[in-house]
C-alpha cells in the first residue's frame, strides 16, 4: 500500500484531533526509524519520551514475546505473577512508596492520584470545599476531564466547560503565589512536574521542591509529583525528584515505564496507602501481564548505572552541539531542562516557529518535538549512542541552516 494511500486513510478516518507530519513510520531499531518508503530518521522524540530504551529493544521484545505465549489478560478479579512482581519492584525502587495502583496511561495515573487525594481528605473529615488541589501554570497532567482541569493551560480546556471544581492555579517556581494560595487552609494537595514537559521543558528552580514540601507539611497537604515524562531516568536519575532531596506522598509514572507498551502507575506513600479500600477505584486492563512483564524489564534497565552515565554524557553532548550550532546561526535564547529532557528556546525574533523547524528537521532526517510554539524539545532514547547523537546534530545543523536561509 502506498504512503499516499495510508496518509489518505489518516485524513479520512481518524478523528481530526491530530496533525501528524506527512510520513508513515514503518519500523524502528534503537534511536533510528524508517518510513514506509524506506527513508531513515534519527528519532530524538522517542514517542514523546516513551521509547527510552529505543525502538525494539531486544530485552523488552523478549519479555513481551515470552509473556504473549503464556497469559495475556486476567482482569484484576484474579492475581497473576507479572503485575505482582512489578508492584513489589516499584515500591522497592521508589524509596518512599508502600502501595501501587497499575493502570494504562499517564492520564489514568493522574486521575487515580486526584481521586486518592480526595479520598484521603474525606477520610480526614474535610468538607468538599477543603479538598482543593493546587497545580501550576504551564503544567500538563493528561486529557481526561479531571486531568485536563489539573492542567493549568487554557488551550487544553477550551470547549470542555463546565470543568470540575476544586483546582487552583499558581505560577510555576513562584513560592509566594503558592503560599498565598494555601493560606486559606482549604488545600489538600499540591501537584506538579519536577520538570514541566508540555509547558516548555521548564525545570523546578533549585530549592523550589523542598520549599513546596515544607509548605505542604505546614498546611497538612499532600505532595503529588507527576513524573510521567521526566521520570524513569529521563532527568538523569531513576526518579527526577531524587535530585531535589524531597519525599513525596504520591508519584505518577507512565511513558518510559513500558518502553512503548502502554502502562501507567500511581505510587502511594504511607500517609495515603490505605485511603482507598475495596471498590474505591479500578481498571479493566491496568497492569495486565503483558504490560507488567515489559515494564519489569524496562524498570530494571532504566535504573542501571549504565543508563545514568549515558544520560549525563549525551546530555552534555547535546547541549554542547546545540550551543555550537547557535554560535553560527543565533537562533536560541537558552537551552534548559535536566538530563535528556532538553528544551531549546527560540530567540524572540524566531518566536512561534518551532513547528516550521520541526518540518524542516523531518525533511533532513531528524524527528524532534516541540513544547509550545517557541521550544524545540529533545527527548531521545536514554541509551542513544555517541555516533547517533553526532549524526543527529549534523542533521539538526542542516535543518536549522535551511531555516535561517529562509
Amino acid at each position: 500500500m502506498t504512503t499516499e494511500t495510508l496518509l489518505g486513510y489518516g485524513r479520512d478516518y481518524y478523528l481530526p484531533v491530530y496533525r501528524p507530519r506527512e510520513l508513515v513510520l514503518a519500523r524502528g531499531q534503537g534511536a533510528r526509524v524508517w518510513d514506509a518508503d524506506g527513508r531513515d530518521y534519527l528519532d530524538f522524540g522517542a514517542g514523546i519520551a516513551v521509547c527510552s530504551l529505543g525502538h525494539c529493544d531486544p530485552d523488552l521484545v523478549a519479555a513481551l514475546v515470552a509473556q504473549a505465549g503464556t497469559l495475556w489478560h486476567t482482569s484484576n478479579v484474579f492475581y497473576s505473577e507479572p503485575p505482582l512482581r512489578l508492584a513489589q519492584e516499584l515500591v522497592a525502587a521508589s524509596r518512599f512508596a508502600e502501595r501501587v495502583f497499575l493502570c494504562n496511561s499517564g492520564a489514568e495515573a493522574n486521575e487515580a492520584a486526584i481521586k486518592l487525594v480526595r479520598k484521603w481528605a474525606a477520610a480526614q473529615g474535610r468538607a468538599p470545599t477543603q479538598r482543593t488541589i493546587v497545580t501550576f501554570r504551564g503544567s500538563f497532567h493528561g486529557r481526561t476531564l479531571a486531568a485536563v482541569t489539573a492542567t493549568a493551560q487554557p488551550k487544553y480546556q477550551e470547549g470542555y466547560e463546565p470543568l470540575p471544581g476544586g483546582f487552583r492555579y499558581v505560577d510555576f517556581n513562584d513560592l509566594g503565589q503558592l503560599e498565598a494560595a494555601m493560606a486559606g487552609g482549604d488545600v489538600a494537595a499540591v501537584m506538579l512536574e519536577p520538570v514541566q514537559g508540555e509547558g516548555g521543558v521548564m525545570p523546578a528552580a533549585p530549592g523550589f521542591l523542598p520549599a513546596v514540601r515544607a509548605l505542604c507539611d505546614r498546611h497538612d497537604a499532600l505532595l503529588v509529583l507527576d513524573e510521567i515524562q521526566c521520570g524513569m531516568g529521563r532527568a538523569g536519575t531513576l526518579f527526577a525528584h531524587w535530585q531535589d532531596a524531597v519525599v513525596p506522598d504520591i508519584v505518577t509514572l507512565a511513558k518510559a515505564l513500558g518502553g512503548g507498551f502502554p502502562i501507567g502507575a500511581m505510587l502511594a506513600g504511607p500517609r495515603v496507602a490505605q485511603a482507598m479500600q475495596f471498590g474505591a477505584h479500578g481498571t479493566t486492563f491496568g497492569g495486565n501481564p503483558l504490560a507488567a512483564s515489559v515494564a519489569r524489564v524496562a524498570l530494571h534497565k532504566l535504573g542501571s548505572e549504565a543508563i545514568a552515565g549515558n544520560v549525563a554524557r549525551q546530555a552534555a553532548a547535546l547541549r554542547d552541539g546545540i550551543a555550537a550550532i547557535d554560535r553560527d546561526l543565533g537562533l536560541f535564547a537558552e537551552v534548559r531542562g535536566r538530563g535528556l529532557m532538553l528544551g531549546a528556546v527560540l530567540a524572540p525574533a524566531h518566536a512561534g516557529k518551532a513547528g516550521a523547524i520541526l518540518d524542516l528537521a523531518a525533511a533532513h532526517g531528524l524527528l524532534l518535538l516541540q513544547a509550545g510554539p517557541d521550544v524545540l524539545r529533545f527527548v531521545p532514547a536514554l541509551n542513544i549512542t555517541d555516533d547517533e547523537v553526532a549524526e543527529g546534530l549534523r542533521r539538526l545543523r542542516d535543518a536549522l541552516s535551511a531555516y535561517a536561509a529562509g
